[in-house]
């Protein structure tokens, strides 16, 4: 899994943890913040939420133009720094005026343009330290690692803002609603520690911090890059702007868990769990999980008998933790914080990114993995499966309107394991889908416009992020089946024009 990979992968993945770290701290609370602290109808924080998420995938393609021109270490840089500023001032308690409501705002739009700097350039530099022949082959599996780690920052950020939040209304004695901004500046914190591992381990990935036209021209010699024919090229734009076309789609459907799948955890879903039930809200469990799930590949995978019985011990080690974890269970009942359902696509991501890395690995060695299209239009199928999930989950269900206006008694409740269960059945079609546009980008655009096509991915992302709130909009009246149906209909869509399309991605590939 982790073979053949250059240094300067993990340095940049962990880099990048540290931002996404932040971030999803943020962003786990961002929509409840909205609704408590200004009082906004769903429909209206759902408009605010999803544009934000816009402005943060769109502006990657300024973010890459920039970068195309003056070096992409430079612009994630001051990525860095400008999204600094912007958690720093989300983080003050300004009440909820409308002097708070200009302050957020401003706070969203520093944020976004500094992570436009930061977030595609990573990238870009992650895709060109495989432009070498001896990494070549690599480059789908450097991927899934690099996401993995994206996951990892964001597998304990719900844990990290519900806890500080408890620790500021307890200890502190804030509200809940100023309580909120603790959790704001976590990303703060975070932030720190991403630029100094970029710092402190720059010289692995400094050589791709610029493209390597600029770096042949400071040495004084012709890049050694061949420029695609002016055909080649339109084909190659047209491909990636099909592909980019489509998945628009696929993160409209995606990043409702912040939206409405949040509403429903946080309107439809038991306030209390109790005994066995309670343990996968327990982060330490997840991460025990995921231990054995690496441990025993590397039973499996390791070449050593003495690295063979180094992991058969942890494995056994953190089954007994989990154990014990169970049977301390028993009897205890623990409050359900919508936040905390977040956890669980990070956490799947963690545990099945070298699940999918073997299986891929398996049919690349039988000459049947698929091209990197078509796993996008089998995530797209996924993506709609999982929303059948809560299609049969919410029949019987009130409709939104109406649970807020039923008496306790009268209230329905769901399963927690509806969402758990469209989580990962989510995760399955994000690892096929997320990870591998990534990787076609940087492979199949042409030279002169990595940069700018990489922002181009963030744009596609960016627009299905702003149609997010049409999940809000429907959060209401509607029978809930109705609106999950909604998501469905599109993925199977997108899919369906994915397959019609197949020929001419896979012959630029």
């Amino acid at each position: 899994m982790f073979e053949n990979q250059p240094k300067g992968l993990y340095a940049l993945a962990l880099a990048n943890t540290g931002e996404r770290f932040g971030y999803y701290t943020m962003l786990a609370v961002f929509a409840l913040f909205l609704r408590e602290n200004f009082g906004l109808a769903p429909g209206t924080a759902g408009a605010i939420y999803s544009t934000f998420l816009a402005l943060v995938y769109f502006l990657p393609l300024v973010g890459g133009m920039m970068a195309d021109k003056f070096g992409y270490g430079k612009m994630v840089t001051i990525g860095i720094l400008i999204m600094f500023a912007g958690y720093l001032v989300l983080s003050l308690p300004l009440g909820g005026d409308m002097v708070a409501m200009i302050g957020m705002i401003a706070a969203l739009l520093l944020i976004s343009f500094g992570t436009g700097l930061f977030k595609g350039n990573l990238q870009v530099m992650v895709g060109n330290l495989y432009d070498e022949a001896q990494f070549s082959k690599s480059r789908d599996n450097g991927f899934s690692i690099f996401y993995m780690a994206i996951n990892i920052g964001a597998l304990f950020a719900p844990t990290a803002a519900v806890k500080i939040m408890e620790w500021a209304e307890k200890s502190l004695g804030y509200s809940h609603a100023d309580s909120y901004h603790f959790a704001f500046a976590v990303a703060c914190a975070s932030l720190i520690l991403s630029i100094a591992i970029y710092y402190g381990f720059r010289s692995t990935f400094s050589h791709v911090e610029v493209d390597t036209k600029k770096q042949a021209a400071k040495a004084g010699a012709v890049a050694d890059v061949k420029e695609e024919d002016e055909k080649d090229t339109k084909e190659r734009i047209i491909a990636l702007c099909l592909v980019f076309a489509v998945v628009i789609f696929f993160w409209m459907a995606f990043h409702q868990n912040g939206l409405t799948l949040t509403y429903f955890a946080n309107e439809f879903i038991a306030p209390e769990a109790t005994g066995a039930a309670s343990m996968p809200f327990n982060v330490l469990n997840l991460v025990l999980i995921i231990a054995i799930v690496y441990a025993l590949f590397a039973v499996f995978q390791s070449k050593k008998g003495s690295s063979k019985a180094i992991a058969g011990i942890v494995a056994l080690a953190a089954l007994g933790a989990l154990c014990y974890q169970y049977y301390a269970a028993q009897g205890e009942t623990v409050k359900l914080a919508a936040p905390i359902f977040q956890h669980f696509n990070p956490s799947f991501v963690v545990m099945l990114t070298p699940v999918s890395m073997a299986l891929f690995g398996w049919l690349a060695a039988k000459g049947k993995e698929p091209s990197a299209p078509r796993k996008i239009a089998y995530g797209m199928l996924v993506a709609g499966a999982a929303y059948l999930i809560m299609v049969g989950g919410s029949m019987g269900l009130l409709t939104p309107d109406a649970q807020a206006a039923a008496a306790d008694a009268d209230k329905t409740f769901a399963s927690p394991n509806i969402l758990i269960g469209t989580y990962l059945v989510l995760t399955f079609g994000e690892l096929l889908l997320s990870p591998m546009g990534i990787s076609f980008v940087s492979k199949v655009a042409p030279a002169k416009y990595k940069g700018t096509m990489m922002g181009g991915w963030f744009v596609a992302t960016a627009i299905g992020n702003f149609l997010v709130s049409v999940g809000g909009f429907l959060w209401g009246s509607l029978p809930l089946w109705l609106v999950w149906s909604v998501f469905i209909v599109l993925c199977l869509i997108s899919a369906a024009f994915m397959f019609v399309i197949m020929k001419r991605l896979e012959k630029v590939c």
